[in-house]
């Protein structure tokens, strides 16, 4: 049986992903899909679009804002270009999107069960039921306008869905997945992410059971003395439910900074202990070439996490900001050579793994195996001095954010002798 996996608080911001990173988002995304796939199989993938702390990390590692809600938007967004001509490599096809084009939905389910040999209409009913299911049967004061659907070509499936509160400036994140579905209304989530305020009332409990049969009975009686009696029946039977059980529970604050308390230090410091370590081990030729280096592969280390990583890892999904940073300048802005250096490596080690030379690709996951190995022991700077020297060096970087580039840091042109 799928169930509700945890919760999450994510505060609305305003503000688009600007094209320069909207393009390196499809590409990133893209690749690391590509990876997933390679490694663990299409099914694998699905499970952790389906996981909301993988989630947030896998859209903080490709540099949107580590916290808000506008990474459900972005990373689906990213994932429906960036897999559309890979639709038939890797047998997987994200359809909807927001506002308009997740009304799209259930005819491109339609179209695509058409196209592979699949029920696309038993698809697009699904699509219909799961958005009425989060927009009706769950009344808790968030309304839908995000739905996409990820589907594979053997009709497998993940959903994720996002509703709003104008009031509250948070969103709430549903994610679903077909795996082990037995039911539409008892506890079919895999997550629900968001915030709770009070009572709620949520028919997909299958403690609600009862509720949805005794309102079948109502509406064929079409009695209001039926129904007020039902409803003190209710509110009797209401008071011996037993709690939900406890889930994880993901706060992202309405901060836009990333302070040192928003991650596992041990964690950071053996991705860069991994990175120095294995780098030079691993990547010989990769760092022969010019402008590849240390930071590239600190970058890969993070990357090759969210490839490879366990879901205990990502309770701390501000840390993946930390390889390519962000939009907004959080934590610091989004160093272009390393996020374009990181591509770069990864298609290679793609390419050539699919002509059976995993080489590359291994080793990168040796990263990740190594970071875990470094964990109990490694240590290093603060991150206030990991943040303070990113933004010295983020001019060399290319450095970019909403506000434009970044200028050349005082420290650093003082280093070259030059003056203002």
């Amino acid at each position: 049986m799928a169930r509700r996996a945890g919760t999450a608080d994510l505060p609305l911001h305003g503000g688009r992903v600007p094209p320069w990173l909207a393009d390196r988002m499809t590409r990133l995304g893209a690749v690391i899909a590509q990876a997933i796939v390679h490694h663990y199989g299409r099914q694998e993938l699905l499970r952790r679009l389906a996981s909301p702390f993988w989630f947030q990390s896998f859209g903080a590692v490709m540099g949107m804002d580590w916290h808000s809600s506008g990474i459900t938007t972005s990373v689906i967004g990213a994932l429906k270009r960036g897999l559309g001509p890979l639709e038939g490599e890797l047998g997987l096809r994200v359809c909807g999107g927001r506002g308009r084009h997740s009304r799209k939905t259930p005819g491109e389910l339609t179209a695509i069960g058409d196209r592979v040999g699949i029920d696309g209409a038993a698809l697009a009913r699904v699509s219909r039921l799961v958005a009425k299911v989060d927009s009706a049967a769950v009344q808790d004061g968030f309304s839908l306008y995000l739905h996409g659907f990820i589907v594979a070509d053997d009709g497998q499936w993940t959903i994720v869905q996002q509703g709003m509160n104008d009031g509250r400036r948070q969103a709430r994140r549903y994610h679903w997945l077909s795996e082990g579905l037995t039911s539409f209304v008892d506890d079919p989530h895999s997550a629900i992410e968001g915030e709770g305020h009070g009572t709620i009332v949520n028919l997909a409990d299958r403690r609600a059971d009862r509720s949805r049969k005794a309102q079948l009975e109502l509406l064929a009686a079409l009695g209001p003395e039926g129904i007020a009696a039902e409803l003190t029946r209710l509110d009797s039977d209401a008071a011996r439910v037993p709690a939900e059980p406890f889930l994880p529970h993901l706060i992202m604050p309405e901060r836009h900074d990333v302070r040192a308390d928003d991650i596992v230090p041990r964690r950071l410091h053996a991705a860069l202990a991994a990175a120095a370590d294995r780098g030079p081990q691993d990547f010989p030729d990769l760092l022969l070439t010019p402008g590849v280096g240390a930071r590239t592969v600190q970058a890969l280390a993070m990357v090759a996490e969210v490839v490879h990583g366990a879901p205990c890892r990502f309770s701390d999904p501000a840390r993946y900001s930390l390889a390519h940073g962000g939009k907004d300048r959080h934590p610091y802005p989004v160093p272009l050579k390393v996020y374009d250096e990181t591509i770069s490596v990864l298609k290679s080690a793609v390419r050539k793994a699919k002509l059976g030379r995993a080489e590359e690709l291994n080793a990168i996951r040796r990263l990740d195996e190594q970071a875990r190995n470094l964990e109990a022991t490694a240590s290093g700077p603060s991150f206030d001095s990991i943040v303070t020297k990113e933004f010295a060096n983020s001019h060399t970087y290319d450095g970019r954010s909403v506000f434009g580039w970044e200028p050349e840091h005082p420290a650093v042109r003082s280093r070259v002798g030059r003056t203002e």
